[in-house]
């Protein structure tokens, strides 16, 4: 009969060799999407991070922990700029990599640092988080011209509606909105009659 060695929960185990490193990696990822399964997240917003966090790790090529805010500034500058991503797009990338990173330091810190000797830093920070998915893109309402040319417009096909009705309902509707900016909850209290 052997004994086998045990090792407390506690204690970090050793990484020795390069393929221990990538599956340290691989388990913190794995780590971070099995929270996302725990707080609800869909399956589709769980494979959307997942994406996001390799695209990011590849991009980086080298060990997600050392990863510093220059590391963002260039991932998210190369999104924007070389891959001529939405604006919304890239933002939904950053907040992942922050979530990724908050949810890395708040959980894991002193494993990574007791295996790796690094330190976990936030790479999204106030000065690359996009705050919007609009940055940089003002909003400019329409002008009163072009709403009356759109309801105008409208009106004038009312009469050729397949289903005159709920097209005329829709009309009015839209009307409310725009001239007393009645709610939604009020708007579906009211009935044709009304």
């Amino acid at each position: 009969m052997t004994l086998a060695v045990v090792r407390s929960i506690g204690t970090p185990r050793r990484l020795e060799t390069a393929q221990e490193y990538e599956d340290f990696e691989q388990e913190l990822v794995d780590q971070f999407l099995l929270a996302g399964v725990g707080a609800g997240l869909s399956d589709d917003s769980i494979a959307d991070d997942r994406r996001a966090i390799f695209e990011f790790v590849r991009f980086l090529s080298r060990p997600v922990w050392a990863t510093a805010p220059e590391d963002a500034d260039r991932f998210l500058a190369h999104q924007r700029k070389a891959k001529r991503l939405a604006h919304s797009t890239v933002q939904g990338k950053a907040w992942t990599l922050a979530q990724f990173f908050d949810f890395l330091i708040a959980r894991y810190q002193g494993d990574v640092y007791a295996l790796t000797r690094h330190v976990l830093v936030q790479p999204i920070d106030e000065f690359n988080r996009p705050a919007k998915s609009e940055y940089g893109t003002p909003q400019i309402p329409p002008s009163e011209a072009e709403v009356d040319q759109l309801f105008t417009g409208w009106r004038e096909s009312l009469g050729q509606a397949r289903k005159f009705l709920p097209s005329a309902q829709d009309y009015m509707a839209a009307s409310l909105w725009r001239r007393v900016g009645t709610r939604i909850g009020e708007r579906v209290k009211l009935d044709i009659r009304d």
